[in-house]
């Protein structure tokens, strides 16, 4: 996860908190001088080899979060699925969930609409 996303982590709900407390965690950023927990690592920069192996050494999932560290990602050809909570509000600012020039084919897995209009889609990325 990025720098941005990581400090907002602690805020996450009981039972995912409690999840990502477990989990072994890279954070990639710059400007972190120390991880909060023993879990957590700190990675001055994206080597996309370097999670290629990590990602092959593992059965587990991966996640990642953040738009720069996502399009970091999807550039480099390492996600395997896309997980959107689609929001039905029109911002206008801030980062976008996919990079310029990538080409990327999905294909849909699950989808599900929440009563306060959030979709949930989960796609397969495809070569």
């Amino acid at each position: 996860m990025g720098n941005l996303r990581y400090p907002r982590s602690a805020g996450l709900h009981l039972g995912l908190r409690a999840d990502l407390a477990r989990a072994d965690k890279v954070v990639y950023s710059t400007t972190l001088t120390a991880a909060s927990t023993a879990k957590t690592r700190i990675e001055r920069t994206f080597v996309p080899d370097a999670v290629r192996d990590l990602k092959n050494a593992t059965d587990a999932h991966i996640s990642i979060s953040g738009p720069t560290l996502a399009a970091a990602a999807l550039n480099a050809g390492l996600v395997d699925e896309c997980r959107v909570f689609l929001n039905p509000v029109a911002v206008g600012g801030g980062l976008r969930f996919l990079p310029d020039g990538l080409g990327l084919r999905l294909e849909l897995l699950e989808e599900h609409t929440f009563g306060n209009g959030v979709a949930y889609l989960r796609y397969r990325t495809r070569a």
